[in-house]
């Protein structure tokens, strides 16, 4: 299912890792795969106090510490992916359920049970029509940068807080706002001379400040398009956010809105990206989570293959505030540079190293730095 494939971070990776087991019942075909991973990090973080979501500060970089060591998972979890598809009545119909879970947790004695359902969803389409999608699935704006990112594969930041009980960043919050899974009915049209569109109806989401949703849904869509080198993009998404009842009577409705712009392109053993997302109320790590601030968000990427199996890269993002509101805590901006070797062991196993520097600035100039260290690998099947 095209649709399904553009939107869905494990099923991508899946198909450009390994082979799933394949079961044939009836007219269905059923294909049962996932990936397992588990990185060493190390940082080390500054005292210099940056207010706000600074993800290179000690309560979050280092949770709560100075330095930190954690094995944990990288950007993506573990999974078990559960596909499904069939021809009925001149239709395909597809479909996905992803059950994901952590590695890592902070506690010596609490059970490790948490369980990530980040995907739950069917498709339904043709040639003509194009693909519908139905359920609980990965966003459309900002899809293309997080699976571009050299780091999907590894580690990118190592943020501590996050690692221990979930998986770490890469570069959400400093290069791109995290893409999000939401319920939804979205739709993506077939390609006419490498062109795909698609916009979907969301879910709308609360911020989990002072902020909720009401009656209307969050809208996200994007136009791309593609050749055997190069690939352009551009996305938006926008919802509005309500003063939750019972809150103080300053806090103001606002209106969340997004647009981005991307290219990227191979040449030979070389690859590059670069992706910018600008707008009001991105958030750092999730929808609205600093109100309507305005913000921008860039990543550029390099990567060259220097053998078959070995790819050496490094990356560069910022997340930038661009206006001093009260949701910001003070932080201007978070940035991270990432270099990276990823070497291919099998076709089902990578391994990775990566050493990077996060950063967070306040608007009155404080400046906090964590430095990391990650390696490890992951297996697909």
């Amino acid at each position: 299912m095209r649709h399904a494939l553009l939107c869905a971070l494990p099923g991508l990776v899946l198909a450009s890792a390994a082979q799933a087991v394949e079961i044939e019942a009836g007219d269905w075909t059923i294909d049962v795969g996932g990936f397992i991973n588990a990185y060493y990090t190390a940082t080390d973080c500054g005292n210099e106090m940056v207010g706000g979501l600074a993800l290179a500060g000690q309560a979050l970089g280092c949770g709560g510490e100075d330095k930190r060591t954690t094995i944990g998972n990288g950007l993506l979890p573990n999974a078990l992916v559960t596909k499904f598809r069939t021809s009925q009545g001149g239709y395909d119909i597809g479909g996905t359920i992803a059950i994901m879970a952590h590695t890592a947790t902070s506690s010596s004695i609490d059970a490790n049970s948490g369980v990530d359902v980040r995907q739950a969803f069917f498709t339904i389409g043709d040639e003509n029509m194009g693909t519908f999608k139905l359920g609980r699935d990965y966003g459309i704006f900002g899809a293309n940068a997080i699976l571009t990112d050299m780091t999907l594969l590894g580690v990118g930041m190592p943020i501590q807080a996050t690692q221990r009980g979930r998986v770490t960043l890469g570069h959400i919050g400093a290069g791109y706002s995290w893409l999000g899974n939401y319920g939804q009915i979205s739709w993506t049209s077939g390609s006419t001379g490498g062109m795909v569109f698609s916009a979907g109806l969301m879910s709308p989401v609360d911020n989990g400040i002072d902020h909720v949703s009401k009656s209307e849904p969050q809208l996200q869509a994007q136009l791309a398009w593609s050749n055997e080198a190069f690939k352009v993009w551009a996305g938006a998404k926008t919802q509005r956010f309500h003063a939750a009842e019972g809150t103080d009577p300053t806090v103001e409705d606002f209106t969340m809105t997004g647009a981005e712009i991307g290219a990227s392109f191979t040449a030979g053993r070389f690859a590059a990206l670069a992706n910018v997302q600008s707008g009001k109320g991105l958030g750092i790590l999730a929808d609205g989570d600093q109100e309507n601030t305005k913000s921008t968000n860039w990543l550029a990427q390099g990567t060259f293959a220097a053998t078959d199996k070995l790819k050496l890269g490094v990356n560069y993002g910022v997340s930038r505030n661009r206006d001093q509101e009260p949701a910001t805590g003070g932080l201007k901006q978070n940035s991270n540079v990432t270099g990276g070797a990823y070497y291919a062991l099998t076709s089902s196993v990578t391994f990775a190293f990566e050493l990077s520097q996060t950063r967070s600035k306040g608007f009155d100039g404080e400046t906090v730095k964590m430095n990391g260290v990650s390696f490890g690998g992951i297996v697909f099947f």
